[in-house]
């Protein structure tokens, strides 16, 4: 097979898109709605920019050299090692990964137990959440099965449902801007979609990608690194479609807000008003999916990639230890980890973004077939 088929190529788009959008990618687009109220058009160009454009553009970056080592070791070798293994784990078990079962819980469950029971509930939960992630990621080649195929077309109507209610179900009260929106929506938008941090998603992500592509029968790398483009691009435009819908969300009912500083409470109020008792359901289902689809990409991203940094230890070992790990983590205290880690991945950010620029302009290296 010389290049996937339409139907294909579709799958491994919505397979992509699934592992970026997580808890953060549904709740930042209802607060920059709410907050920007009537400024909402221009701050969600913005927003599109730095939280579609900026991941899109690193992915098709990263896939036209073949891979994240193969442009990192053009600026050193040594570089690549220290910059690209602390992503993994920053992205991967120290914080994303933990976070998703932690987000998820909050979202789906806590309003259901009482507060003395809470602990113990979580505990179980974050263990039942991570040994079904892990057995899926078992097999990362197959995450297109149920990534692509099943649990991204149901999220997918999850928010468009949402998305309607809000339409038709909602009164329009559309507030004035919060100042900086007022003064400055755009660069107010931009630095909200700085906030998802995606673009360090977007330099680790084709590592499970391409090994999907392969299995649909796409061997040769300068074809695996085509699909992964066009993959790219259909991941951008489903996430622009949908951040538009829940922005959307947030502008609908700005005017009901009164110093709104959560989007998941904004969010969570459209459903509560549009669905009444079905709406715990949906909003539970909506955020488990997102954080259960992101949280076995990621480990299957980090599982592959130790397993080739240190090949005695095989893909299902690291994987273990990584579903341990995050367990423990999402355990014992997130809070502490997250305000250890934003300082160091508010540095990350702009070295990937550096990254990127170096290697639009840099030449890829010539890579045997």
């Amino acid at each position: 097979m010389e290049k996937l088929n339409i139907k294909n190529s579709i799958l491994i788009g919505f397979t992509l898109f699934s592992m970026f959008f997580g808890a953060g990618n549904l709740i930042f687009p209802p607060l920059l709605g709410a907050q920007s109220g009537s400024s909402f058009l221009l701050s969600i160009l913005g927003f599109l920019l730095m939280a579609v454009v900026v991941p899109s553009v690193t992915v098709i970056v990263v896939a036209r050299h073949q891979g994240l080592k193969n442009l990192t070791d053009q600026i050193h070798p040594y570089f690549t090692l220290l910059f690209v293994t602390l992503v993994y784990l920053l992205i991967g078990p120290c914080v994303a990964i933990p976070r998703t079962a932690s987000t998820s819980f909050e979202m789906a469950l806590t309003p259901l137990i009482q507060e003395d029971n809470r602990m113990l509930f979580q505990i179980v939960y974050s263990l039942l959440f991570f040994t079904l992630a892990g057995l899926v990621a078992l097999k990362p080649n197959k995450l297109k099965n149920l990534l692509g195929k099943f649990m991204t077309p149901i999220l997918l109507i999850l928010i468009l449902i949402v998305f309607l209610g809000a339409v038709f179900l909602l009164p329009v009260h559309i507030g004035n801007p919060y100042t900086r929106y007022a003064s400055s929506p755009v660069l107010s938008g931009i630095v909200d979609g700085y906030q998802t941090m995606d673009i360090l998603a977007a330099l680790n992500f084709g590592i499970i990608i391409a090994i999907n592509i392969q299995d649909l029968g796409i061997k040769k790398p300068k074809r695996v690194a085509i699909e992964i483009m066009k993959a790219g691009l259909i991941t951008g435009m489903l996430l622009a479609i949908v951040y538009c819908a829940t922005g959307y969300i947030g502008m609908h009912s700005s005017g009901m807000f009164d110093q709104v500083t959560n989007g998941a409470q904004v969010l969570v109020y459209s459903i509560e008003n549009s669905f009444g008792s079905f709406a715990q359901i949906l909003v539970g289902m909506i955020f488990f999916i997102a954080c259960f689809n992101v949280c076995t990409g990621l480990l299957s991203c980090c599982a592959q990639y130790f397993q080739e940094l240190v090949p005695k230890i095989s893909y299902k070992k690291w994987l273990l230890l990584f579903v341990i790990f995050s367990f423990i983590i999402s355990s014992l205290g997130l809070d502490f980890i997250l305000n250890m880690s934003l300082p160091i991945l508010s540095i990350m950010c702009p070295i990937a973004i550096l990254i990127v620029v170096f290697g639009i302009f840099k030449k890829p290296k010539q890579i045997k077939e």
